[in-house]
C-alpha cells in the first residue's frame, strides 16, 4: 500500500453530532479529543510522517462565545495530549490576536518528538489571509521557494487530505500545502471516528494516480 508522507485532517460535524444526540452544539468539541489522539496514533503506526489537524479558523470566531470557548479549550486540552503522547507538535495560528489561546504559545515552536512519534501540526485561530499575507513582502520569490515565506513554512506539502461530517470543501485548508493534495470525504461525523476511516481513505489514496501535474 502507497501510504501518504503527510495527512491532513478536517474534524468536521461536531456541533451537528451534539444536536443528533440532544445536546448542545458546543458539547460536541470535547467529544472530538479522543477521537484525535486516535487518529495520531492510527496515522503514526501506519507509517505516515505528519499529521495536521484543523483545530479553529479565524472565521470560527464569530460563532457565539460560548462555542468559541468550546471549541478553544478543546484545542488547548488537545494540544496537552498530544505532547503527552510524544508528538513532534507545533500549533500555527495567528497569536497577535486576543483569540489565540495564550496556554498554546509555548508550542509555537515545534516540540521535539519522543523516540518512535511523528511530527503533529495544529491550526489555531488559523486563517488563510493570515498565513499568506507575509508573501507580498517575498520580493524575488519564485515557485521553488515561496512557501519559505508563508506563515506556516514548516509545514510540509500535504499528501491527503481527510475531512469528516460530509462537506466537500476545504475551509481555508493550507492552500499552499494543499495544491496538490487528494481530498477524500467522510459522512461520519468526527465524534463518531473509527480508526477504519483512516484506513478507508488511505486505500483510497492507493489507487490514486499521482502525477503533481506532470
Amino acid at each position: 500500500m502507497r501510504i501518504p508522507k503527510h495527512i491532513g485532517i478536517i474534524p468536521d460535524g461536531n456541533r451537528r453530532w451534539a444536536e443528533s444526540k440532544g445536546l448542545t452544539k458546543e458539547m460536541g468539541y470535547d467529544n472530538g479529543l479522543d477521537p484525535g489522539i486516535e487518529a495520531y496514533r492510527t496515522c503514526r503506526d501506519l507509517g505516515v510522517e505528519e499529521v495536521t489537524f484543523y483545530g479553529f479558523t479565524t472565521d470560527n470566531t464569530r460563532r457565539p462565545s460560548y462555542q468559541t470557548k468550546a471549541f478553544t479549550d478543546a484545542c488547548v486540552s488537545a494540544a496537552k495530549m498530544l505532547v503527552d503522547e510524544g508528538a513532534a507538535l507545533l500549533v500555527i495560528g495567528n497569536t497577535s490576536s486576543p483569540m489565540f489561546p495564550k496556554e498554546l504559545m509555548p508550542y509555537t515552536s515545534r516540540i521535539e518528538p519522543k523516540e518512535g512519534q511523528i511530527k503533529a501540526n495544529l491550526l489555531v485561530n488559523y486563517g488563510w489571509y493570515w498565513d499568506l499575507n507575509t508573501l507580498s513582502k517575498a520580493e524575488g520569490a519564485n515557485k521553488n521557494n515561496i512557501q519559505q515565506h508563508i506563515q506556516s513554512n514548516d509545514v510540509s506539502r500535504l499528501d491527503l487530505i481527510i475531512r469528516w461530517g460530509g462537506r466537500r470543501r476545504l475551509s481555508g485548508f493550507l492552500p499552499v500545502q494543499s495544491i496538490y493534495a487528494d481530498f477524500y470525504v467522510l459522512d461520519d461525523y468526527w465524534p463518531d471516528f473509527k480508526n477504519e476511516h483512516i484506513n478507508q481513505a488511505i486505500n483510497w489514496y492507493a489507487d490514486q494516480d499521482i502525477t503533481l501535474g506532470g
